[in-house]
């Protein structure tokens, strides 16, 4: 069997943390089983779609790396919507109903107020004909459930306790009592459809072998592992991981705005730390930075997913972007340094990237070296003896070592009394990269200047 896979946003915004998560399990999945990762844009939301949100999908998809075989779009299939409801129409699985959503809110308060599950009463599969013809008469227009397969034949309107068994990838053996349920709604009074009714359809027409999604659809499996066995098809394989959550353990949803991946792309994020971290959090896999996907891909094993909700913290992920960054080879950032007007080549990348965290503050380093600063003296006569030891040039690594000898041999000192006011002097920082990979970059007529005062 070819696994086949679906990521299936809807364009009704941008993509945050929490769809990175659900895209790279499903896209390491098939990439592990070399198997196919499809797009399918769940645009049947008339109202909330746009084309400026599918392209940012497809934007926010391409720089995270996660590719695609083929793109699908929900709004170009009504047609074959249209098909499969009126075959279950005629099967009398899908059956019209009238009531407004006043008069359900109404019923739903006095079912509680009874003691009673809120659930839908089937009240539509009990109007005649001509009462339906009435109705539509005053202006109602149908919407349309589907019939569960929850009762006893003896009373078909009457729901029973009813379990929808499956083994899920990662909660393993899971059942959901669809005799607890209201029948669902799949089509709106206006005629469009609702996902769980679409979402069906296509993944037996793509040939879906793996739904991999949040453990917030689970109830929804019940209700279409039905939809499939109503339609004679294979119910795919379910596989329903963790959601995160803030490091407070409360939900994300409210506080996405800065976690979209245009947000983070912003901040200055890798792709592959936001990746790292989507992948492996809430697993048994250390939480730690990858090069690439392939690395990842071998990582995948839904048996190391726990049921408990991963705690989503960006101070890690901010450790993980730096430590990525610490050990990401020149080759894959030379382009990118180039197009900030960084020209310090590989020896400047080995030099300070192990003191960032975004990439983009290399150029602060950057210009720490190759610009004018104002350097701090801490001590004037000691800085002053310390540039007229500077060795002549060619500069290498080795040249820290022979002048900082001779400084030492020469002063006596040592150890912080030695280095700190050379390192304040030649980059006006108390801290950064260590100065016998900077000192050769910062040149001997800039070291000379700034270790006798002047900005430069």
């Amino acid at each position: 069997m070819t696994v086949t896979v679906r990521f299936a946003p809807s364009p009704t915004g941008r993509l945050h943390i929490g769809n990175v998560r659900t895209a790279v399990l499903n896209w390491l999945f098939a990439r592990k089983h070399k198997g196919t990762f499809i797009l399918r844009l769940d645009d049947t939301d008339r109202q909330r779609s746009t084309e400026a949100f599918a392209e940012s999908i497809r934007e926010d998809l391409t720089w995270l790396g996660l590719t695609w075989a083929r793109e699908e779009r929900q709004s170009r299939r009504t047609a074959r919507y249209d098909e499969i409801a009126e075959q279950l129409k005629r099967a009398g699985r899908l059956y019209p109903c009238y009531e407004t959503e006043e008069e359900l809110d109404r019923r739903r308060k006095r079912q509680l107020a009874r003691g009673a599950p809120p659930i839908y009463d089937r009240a539509a599969l009990k109007l005649t004909d001509e009462e339906r013809r009435k109705l539509e008469a005053e202006g109602r227009r149908p919407y349309w459930r589907f019939r569960l397969e929850n009762t006893e034949p003896s009373d078909p309107l009457k729901p029973v306790p009813t379990l929808v068994d499956w083994v899920d990838l990662v909660r393993r053996d899971q059942s959901v009592d669809v005799g607890s349920l209201s029948d669902p709604v799949m089509i709106r009074t206006d005629g469009t459809y609702l996902y769980t009714f679409t979402s069906v359809i296509d993944d037996i027409d793509f040939g879906i072998t793996h739904v991999i999604r949040g453990e917030d659809h689970v109830t929804n499996t019940g209700v279409q592992i039905q939809i499939f066995q109503a339609l004679g098809a294979v119910p795919p394989t379910f596989g329903h991981h963790s959601l995160l959550v803030g490091a407070d353990g409360q939900a994300l949803s409210k506080r996405l705005g800065h976690l979209s991946v245009a947000g983070l792309r912003d901040a200055g994020f890798e792709p592959m730390a936001i990746l790292s971290l989507a992948a492996l959090l809430g697993t048994s896999e250390p939480v730690e930075p990858h090069q690439d996907l392939d690395e990842l891909a071998r990582l995948i094993d839904f048996d190391k997913i726990s049921r408990a909700p991963a705690r989503f913290d960006e101070a890690e992920l901010k450790s993980i972007n730096a430590h990525l960054l610490q050990h990401t080879p020149y080759e894959k950032v030379e382009d990118r340094l180039h197009a900030m007007g960084i020209a310090g080549g590989e020896a400047f990348w080995l030099a300070v990237r192990g003191n960032i965290t975004y990439l983009a503050d290399a150029s602060e380093w950057w210009a720490v070296v190759s610009q004018p600063i104002d350097p701090v003296i801490e001590d004037e006569s000691f800085c002053r003896r310390a540039a007229d030891l500077l060795p002549e040039e060619p500069w290498d690594e080795r040249t820290w070592s022979a002048w900082t000898s001779a400084i030492s041999a020469e002063t006596g000192r040592k150890g912080r009394t030695l280095f700190h006011p050379l390192r304040l002097a030649l980059t006006g920082r108390e801290q950064g990269p260590e100065l016998k990979a900077l000192l050769p970059l910062i040149g001997r007529e800039r070291a000379a200047a700034r270790l006798r005062g002047q900005a430069a």
